[in-house]
C-alpha cells in the first residue's frame, strides 16, 4: 500500500472512495502520479477543471493577484469583484449575482432567495414556502440540501430535516404542475442530472417546466453547477431549449480548476430583496477568487470552449455508441458530459474505472452502474481517439473474463 494513501486513510474521514492513485501534478488534460505515471483526466474534478489543469492564463492571474490582495471580506469593496460579477451577468443574461465559494453554498443561497421572494413578493404565509426539486437530484450535501434528496444514503443518519421541500418526477412536467400549490416558491432543477448518472430529461422538458412556473408564479431555478460554462456544448445547458431561468446557480468551472468559486444569479427583483445582514460569506467574492473567476469566463469565451465541447462531445458519443460490447447498456450525454451505463450482470462500473486507470485514463463510477466521462473542454480529437482505444480494450478484457468464468 502506498504510504501517502495510508496517511490519508488514517487521518481523513472516509467520506470518499478514491481510486488508488496519488496525483502530484497536472497540465492541460493530463495528470501525473507520485511514480511519474501519466493519465488522461476524463473527470475534470466533476467538471471543475473544464479549462484544463494549470491553464497558463489562470496561473498568471493567480500569481499577479496573490501578490497584491487576496482576502479582505465583503466588509469592504475590492477592485476585482464588480468587473467579475458584471461579466458573468452579461454572458448569462442575469441582472445581479451573489458570490459564494462552493456549489452547495450557492444552492443554499438560492433556497434563501426563493423563500424570501415568496414571502416578500408572492405573499406566501410566513414559514409556509415550499421548494420543489426533482427525483434523483443532487444539489450538494448540506442538511437542507439532502432534505430534498431521495437517495437513502444521503439522508441516513443525518435527520431530522427541515421542512418545505417536495419532489416532482424528473422529466415529467405534468407531475411538476401537480405538485405546485399556492405556497410554492420555486422549482429547482438540474438541466441534466450529473451525479444521478448523466440522466437527460425528454426534449422540451425545461421549456415546458419554465412555462408551468410562469403560469403559477413560481421561480424557475436552474442548478448549472456541473452543466454550466460550456460543459454541454452551450454556455449554459438551459440554452439548448432557449430557457432563461429566473435564478441560476454556477460553480465548479467558475473557479478555473484553481479555486472554489460559486454564485447565485437572478433577476433584479429577486436579488434586491437581500439587505445587509441577510446573508454573507467571509470568503465569497474575495479578490483572488474574483480575479480567477473573471479570467475563467474570459477564457471560455476567447477559446470558444462551448463549441469545442459540442463538436468533440458529439464525436466522443458517436465513438462510444459504435463500440459493440454487451457490457455497455447505454451511452448518454451531450457535449463533453457523457455517461456509459454498465451492464451489472457482467461488470461493475468500479471495476471498469479501476481497469481504465491501469490503462492511463482517470474516470469515476456513479452509483456502481455508470462510468462518467467529462474531460477538460480543451481535449483534442486525437486524445479522444486514444481514450476510445483504451476503453475498447478494457471492455473486451472484462467481457472475456466474464465468459471464462
Amino acid at each position: 500500500m502506498n504510504s501517502v494513501i495510508d496517511v490519508e486513510d488514517r487521518y481523513c474521514a472516509h467520506n470518499y472512495h478514491p481510486l488508488p492513485v496519488v496525483l502530484t501534478r497536472g497540465e492541460g488534460v493530463y495528470v501525473w502520479d507520485d511514480s511519474g505515471n501519466k493519465y488522461l483526466d476524463m473527470m475534470s474534478a466533476y467538471s471543475a477543471v473544464s479549462h484544463g489543469h494549470a491553464h497558463p492564463r489562470l496561473v498568471n492571474v493567480v500569481k499577479h493577484q496573490a501578490a497584491k490582495l487576496n482576502i479582505v471580506s465583503r466588509a469592504y469593496y475590492s477592485d476585482q469583484l464588480g468587473p467579475f460579477l458584471k461579466r458573468v451577468c452579461e454572458v448569462t443574461g442575469q441582472d445581479m449575482a451573489l458570490p459564494m465559494n462552493t456549489g452547495a453554498e450557492a444552492v443554499e443561497t438560492a433556497i434563501k432567495a426563493a423563500r424570501k421572494w415568496a414571502y416578500d413578493v408572492k405573499g406566501v404565509e410566513d414559514n409556509k414556502a415550499e421548494i420543489i426539486a426533482c427525483t434523483g437530484n443532487f444539489h450538494g450535501r448540506t442538511i437542507a440540501i439532502v432534505a430534498m434528496s431521495d437517495e437513502p444514503q444521503y439522508q441516513r443518519g443525518f435527520g431530522p430535516y427541515p421542512a418545505g421541500f417536495k419532489l416532482a418526477k424528473y422529466g415529467d412536467v405534468d407531475d411538476l404542475e401537480a405538485q405546485i400549490t399556492a405556497n410554492t416558491a420555486a422549482f429547482l432543477v438540474e438541466p441534466i442530472q450529473g451525479e444521478g448518472g448523466i440522466v437527460m430529461p425528454p426534449a422540451g422538458y425545461l421549456k415546458a417546466c419554465k412555462a408551468v412556473c410562469e403560469k403559477h408564479n413560481v421561480l424557475f431555478i436552474a442548478d448549472e453547477i456541473q452543466t454550466g460554462l460550456g460543459r454541454t456544448g452551450k454556455l449554459l445547458a438551459c440554452e439548448h431549449e432557449n430557457v432563461v431561468p429566473d435564478g441560476l446557480i454556477l460553480g465548479k468551472a467558475l473557479g478555473g480548476g484553481i479555486l472554489p468559486v460559486s454564485m447565485f444569479l437572478a433577476k433584479r427583483e429577486i436579488m434586491e430583496l437581500f439587505t445587509p445582514g441577510d446573508h454573507g460569506s467571509t470568503f465569497g467574492g474575495n479578490p483572488l477568487a474574483a480575479a480567477v473567476g473573471l479570467e475563467a469566463i474570459n477564457i471560455l469565451v476567447d477559446e470558444d470552449l462551448a463549441s469545442r465541447s459540442a463538436s468533440f462531445g458529439n464525436y466522443l458519443v458517436e465513438q462510444l455508441r459504435a463500440i459493440d460490447n454487451p457490457i455497455i447498456g447505454e451511452v448518454r450525454g451531450i457535449g463533453l458530459f457523457v455517461g456509459i451505463e454498465i451492464n451489472p450482470a457482467i461488470a461493475s462500473a468500479r471495476e471498469i474505472v479501476e481497469s481504465l486507470m491501469v490503462k492511463g485514463i482517470l474516470s469515476k463510477e456513479t452509483h456502481e452502474t455508470v462510468v462518467r466521462l467529462a474531460p477538460p473542454l480543451i481535449i483534442t480529437r486525437e486524445q479522444i481517439d486514444w481514450a476510445i482505444t483504451q476503453i475498447k480494450d478494457v471492455l473486451i478484457s472484462h467481457h472475456k473474463t466474464r465468459l471464462a468464468s
